[in-house]
């Protein structure tokens, strides 16, 4: 493939990458104004965060299997068309305002987003040069970050900065839960939208993409042949703990920097705050941790931010309420490197086959929704600013991944 084309190739399958992080990140904004739309208690919010999981845990393996039957271009192509059916889905909500549709539909777009991410990575990774692929993926990632920064702040301006929305106690007035869900669905179609300027970007770059040379995704059962490497297992581990906490964080920031004990902010202005500094910090994050990866060894980058995130969330605790809330602004920094890390770490040091370990730990990303179900729970029973205990016991077992990963040779099974 020439450079040119692979170039406009690849800056299309990096646009996917903002698209679908830009896409994700309203549900922040979306737990925030369910729950006052609903009626909801925390944990019935956050389950909006479990039907994304969910749909990660199935689909994870046989959209690898779709991916090897219809190549690149045509599981995009459905990966889109299945993101855009679920916020169509969601627009069902004006006429039966229940929230079991509004999970119904994350669920179907987030069945999207896990096709697009299985089909999206691998060819990161191939459009240039085989020796640019870590720069490459990195670049993309960076890109999902800055998607998630942007799409945060669309759904603090765009949904939770009416009027309706300027208090976090649940609705009362049925004009006003109206009002509400209506700017929820808005929402959800301007995302449609931008999902078809998205297909048309991929329809144009589709004969780049063909040529791209995807390595073989693992097949369906193959992913649990790392069942018998103990450090496959752990570091599946990590990754479902450091995608729940960083999730659980997210999803409960907006409403608890808008409780009057910690900041009082009206919701968008708290969705704002979240964005720019939980989500902006991990975009920062990752741009100076892929530097910081040259001159410092990973275990002991990835040992120090799992004790920063961990010492941040046990002190907003014991903390007043404006520096508790700080400390978990903080957290998104910490959380930057942990994924890729993580991830590397243990391809390094498990015994089993690259392309099964990778397997499992993508199917590990499913699991990691019991830490929101977890946090919910806490919030209802103890307060939401208890909820924070949970993330902090999953950063202390990442601590403990890192330093046993340094102590660790590569490929010691």
């Amino acid at each position: 493939m020439s450079a040119r084309p692979a170039r406009f190739a690849f800056a299309s399958v990096t646009a996917l990458f903002f698209g679908w992080g830009f896409i994700c990140a309203n549900n922040d904004p979306l737990i925030a104004a369910a729950r006052r739309v609903f009626g909801l208690s925390y944990t019935e919010a956050l389950f909006t965060q479990i039907a994304s999981f969910l749909a990660f845990a199935l689909l994870s393996l046989p959209a690898a299997s779709l991916l090897a039957r219809a190549g690149a271009v045509r599981t995009i192509w459905l990966a889109l068309a299945g993101m855009a059916a679920g916020c169509l889905a969601m627009q069902g909500i004006r006429w039966l305002p229940d929230f079991a549709l509004v999970l119904g539909a994350i669920f179907v777009l987030a069945s999207g987003v896990t096709l697009l991410q299985v089909a999206a990575n691998p060819l990161a990774a191939a459009l240039g040069p085989p020796e640019q692929s870590h720069y490459r993926l990195t670049l993309a990632h960076s890109f999902n970050a800055l998607g998630v920064v942007c799409g945060v702040h669309f759904g603090a301006r765009f949904v939770l900065a009416g009027p309706v929305f300027q208090s976090a106690a649940p609705i009362r007035s049925a004009t006003e839960r109206a009002a509400g869900i209506d700017a929820m669905a808005q929402a959800y179609l301007v995302m449609a939208l931008l999902l078809a300027g998205l297909a048309l970007l991929s329809l144009l770059a589709r004969r780049s993409i063909a040529a791209a040379h995807i390595p073989e995704p693992p097949a369906a059962g193959g992913a649990f042949a790392a069942l018998r490497s103990r450090w496959a297992l752990l570091g599946a581990l990590g990754i479902a703990l450091y995608v729940g906490a960083e999730v659980t964080i997210g999803s409960a920031l907006i409403l608890y920097l808008s409780q009057a004990d910690t900041l009082g902010l009206p919701l968008d202005a708290a969705g704002a705050r979240v964005a720019n500094l939980y989500w902006g910090g991990a975009l920062a994050g990752r741009f100076l941790g892929s530097w910081l990866l040259r001159f410092v060894p990973a275990p002991h980058l990835l040992a120090l931010a799992g004790a920063a995130a961990a010492a941040l969330c046990l002190a907003s605790l014991a903390l007043p309420g404006p520096a508790s809330a700080w400390c978990l602004l903080a957290v998104g920094l910490c959380n930057s490197i942990m994924f890729p890390t993580i991830f590397a770490l243990t391809l390094e040091r498990s015994g089993a086959p690259a392309a099964v370990t990778s397997g499992l730990l993508i199917l590990a990303v499913g699991p990691g929704a019991a830490l929101p179900l977890l946090a919910g729970g806490v919030a209802d029973a103890a307060g939401l600013g208890w909820a924070f205990a949970v993330p902090a016991l999953a950063y202390l077992y990442i601590l403990g991944f890192a330093r046993a990963a340094g102590r660790r040779a590569i490929s010691s099974g």
